[in-house]
């Protein structure tokens, strides 16, 4: 006996079927094939054993056995990533070249050995990140409770992988490793920002930065901060347009603050109060903070209402 289902399930099929002849995103290129999600998601987690293997290998690594361990891993990690560059570059890439062309294999193993040279100086950066989270947190109890299980540390080293993969002009990759960590900590990073060192995001949820965004050293953002651009109504027109804004040295900036676009520049040695709304550029050691409002407080008891004054906001330097 046929279903209800049945009967509809024919004129289904054609409709679906009608919409992948009608465009040419719902297929893809069917000749090619993207980059594999889940196989970038591993090596991003074989990365963070590369780096800090005392926290995230299954390995116990000492010193002795320490050369051995970097050199198998690197191995490791450059053919799946070499791999997964070929994938991308052939998809990309406008003529019939596929991951297996020696063009495409040349250009892949090229652009891994000058991703793999950044390695050292990623986790000289990654080191002063873990010191400012230190520093900067009171309720950091050591640096190995920053490097294991602070969701900031884990957005910054993704980061600064995918930010140098960025700089070579991978395609789809550093986007899909930042999008993994924006999905798993809230925190959503461009890979094309440009971020100094010794950076902390105190708590990190629903902290962006925007792709041309330009953040100086020892600077430090609480929950919630926006660094995005002004308008994006022009859409791909504004692509590789400066939109962001630039953040000098030495800048705090309080939660749920918002600062837009690309010629606003905050000042060295400044600090941006909670909830700031800021288009326009802060001079160097300037204090911008938002006046609060009153409170009106009903007591439907006493039936009477009372304006408190307005509340001082305190902000640490």
């Amino acid at each position: 006996m046929n279903t209800e289902f049945d009967k509809i399930l024919p004129d289904l099929v054609q409709d679906i079927l009608q919409k992948y002849n009608d465009s040419d995103l719902l297929l893809g290129k069917t000749e090619k094939q993207l980059p594999v999600r889940s196989d970038i998601i591993d090596i991003l987690n074989e990365f963070k054993e590369l780096l800090f293997p005392g926290y995230f290998s299954a390995e116990q690594i000492t010193y002795n056995t320490a050369s051995f361990y970097i050199g198998q891993k690197i191995a490791g990690l450059h053919h799946k990533l070499a791999k997964q560059i070929a994938l991308a570059l052939a998809y990309e890439d406008a003529s019939s070249l596929t991951c297996n062309s020696p063009e495409i294999k040349q250009k892949a193993e090229a652009l891994c050995c000058q991703f793999f040279q950044t390695i050292p100086t990623i986790q000289e950066s990654l080191l002063l990140d873990v010191q400012a989270g230190y520093d900067g947190d009171p309720a950091a109890d050591s640096r190995e409770q920053i490097i294991f299980s602070y969701p900031g540390f884990y957005a910054i080293l993704v980061y600064r992988i995918a930010h140098e993969l960025y700089k070579l002009n991978v395609p789809f990759i550093p986007r899909i490793m930042t999008e993994q960590a924006h999905s798993k900590t809230g925190i959503d990073i461009n890979a094309g920002a440009t971020i100094g060192t010794y950076f902390f995001m105190d708590h990190g949820t629903g902290i962006v930065i925007g792709e041309t965004t330009v953040i100086g050293n020892y600077v430090k953002l609480y929950q919630g901060v926006t660094l995005g651009a002004l308008s994006t109504r022009g859409g791909q027109h504004l692509s590789g347009v400066r939109r962001h804004p630039t953040i000098g040295d030495r800048v705090t900036i309080y939660s749920n603050a918002t600062i837009l676009g690309g010629e606003t520049v905050i000042g060295a040695d400044s600090v941006i109060g909670g909830g700031a709304f800021i288009t326009s550029s802060i001079p160097p050691h300037t204090r911008v903070s938002v006046t609060p409002p009153e409170l009106a407080i009903k007591n439907d008891t006493h039936k009477n209402t009372t304006n408190t004054n307005a509340t001082q906001y305190v902000y640490e330097i």
